[in-house]
């Protein structure tokens, strides 16, 4: 991708009927120790780590590289052991004590609007970085922004309105999709996207790259249209 934006790679895993987690208060569980290992290693690929803001109220996730090696190996490359995390917020409503923020010493970025940004920088300036984005935050912009800050590579992990906001504005280069065996049949449970104009309305087919099973599930890398 040129300077102007990161090459930007969704990651997610779903069940056969497309839910990306069931309605409960736990999280599921859609993937074993396989998968987890290669998204480990797609993470220290990466330069940067963005998830939206439900996802760190819903799961609190460390978006950490797990394996020691891993995390060496960047370190001998010159750049910081695990990628820098990332959140967009319109509301925000952030814990602070969320895993997000206080667990790595690697650089946060929260992206928020102007009429929350100032809140933020008050709970949170000590452990993250507030971007002021503006009336509203625009993705073109903040992909712009982070581009200015080094990141050439940028792995997105949802949760849906992520997925779908990243999606429909036709910012997403490569989508690694996580097949698990098994349905959820809730209808209440979030979904890998949402409704929305998908932008290759000519076209809609993405090109399949690679599939391979990884584990019990299967893995489905997919190149999409420009």
């Amino acid at each position: 991708m040129g300077e102007d934006r990161p090459y930007v790679l969704v990651s997610c895993a779903m069940s056969v009927d497309g839910h990306i987690d069931d309605a409960s208060p736990d999280r599921l569980l859609l993937s074993g120790e396989a998968d987890f290992d290669r998204v480990d290693e797609v993470r220290a690929g990466c330069d940067a780590i963005l998830v939206g803001a439900n996802t760190i109220r819903r799961d609190d996730p460390r978006l950490l590289v797990r394996s020691e090696d891993r995390r060496r190996a960047r370190v001998a490359r010159g750049v910081p052991p695990s990628p820098t995390k990332v959140t967009l917020t319109t509301s925000g409503d952030l814990d602070p004590g969320a895993a997000f923020f206080t667990e790595g010493t690697v650089e946060k970025l929260v992206y928020a609007p102007h009429r929350a940004a100032g809140v933020l920088g008050r709970d949170v300036g000590g452990r993250a970085v507030v971007v002021d984005a503006g009336p509203r935050v625009d993705l073109a912009w903040v992909l712009a922004d982070l581009a200015g800050r080094g990141v050439r590579r940028l792995l997105v992990e949802g949760g849906t309105a992520i997925h779908t906001w990243f999606l429909t504005t036709g910012l997403v280069d490569e989508l690694h999709l996580v097949v698990a065996p098994f349905f959820v049949g809730d209808r209440r449970a979030p979904r890998l996207v949402g409704d929305g104009e998908f932008p290759w309305t000519s076209n809609r087919r993405m090109t399949l790259v690679e599939a391979r099973p990884v584990g019990d599930v299967v893995l489905l890398r997919y190149r999409l249209p420009s």
